[in-house]
């Protein structure tokens, strides 16, 4: 099997690694068994395009059911898409801020960076969370970003909004795919740490019994 190629590493990101994996190790020799659920950028990407249509379709047919019309007055596509971009940098933020509220060093167990290959801007936590925590934080962007202002779009008729939470729930596909492989990942053990990923989209989780 082909192996997968290792993305370069900045030099905050070796470090942060190195000392992911020492505390790995540590783990290891207390008995926890490690299983990564990463997921791939580029299939995250591709479903991240089909959900913008479907989410297009069923935003758009809800809006027209309520309003009976389409309105694109007052949306300036300028100002949209720096609006959106600022977005993709507060989809982060929110990441942090919200697993360091379950920290113990608060954010200051939280690290930003930026994967110039696929030109994505990621959150990592360095603290061992738990299950609960862990999928909060992931969600979160999802829940504010995405979801509400399409819901406020639809109810207030604010086409700027609809697309606006149309893109950024698709932008969060990434998450929920994270979300669903925590929750499919099923174990008896009674001992469960939950620690995002270093470098790679996804966590780690440790088990032991």
């Amino acid at each position: 099997m082909k192996e997968k190629k290792q993305r370069h590493l900045s030099k905050a990101e070796q470090k942060r690694l190195a000392a992911f994996e020492a505390n790995a190790e540590q783990l290891k020799a207390q008995g926890y068994v490690r299983h990564d659920l990463t997921i791939g950028l580029v299939k995250a990407n591709i479903i991240a395009f089909l959900v913008t249509i479907l989410l297009s379709v069923i935003g758009m047919g809800l809006y027209y059911l309520v309003h009976h019309r389409l309105d694109m007055s007052g949306f300036n596509g300028l100002t949209f898409f720096i609006v959106f971009f600022v977005l993709i940098v507060v989809h982060e933020l929110i990441h942090g801020f919200t697993w360091s509220r379950f920290t113990p060093n608060h954010f200051k167990d939280i690290s930003f960076g930026f994967m110039i290959n696929s030109l994505t801007p990621y959150c990592t936590c360095r603290a061992p969370l738990k299950k609960g925590p862990y999928i909060l934080g992931t969600a979160m962007p999802l829940i504010i970003l995405g979801i509400l202002p399409m819901i406020i779009g639809i109810l207030a008729g604010n086409m700027s909004f609809l697309l606006m939470g149309i893109l950024q729930s698709a932008s969060a596909i990434g998450d929920v795919m994270i979300i669903q492989k925590v929750l499919a990942f099923k174990s008896s053990a009674t001992d469960i740490v939950y620690m995002d990923h270093p470098t790679e989209a996804g966590l780690v989780i440790f088990e032991r019994n």
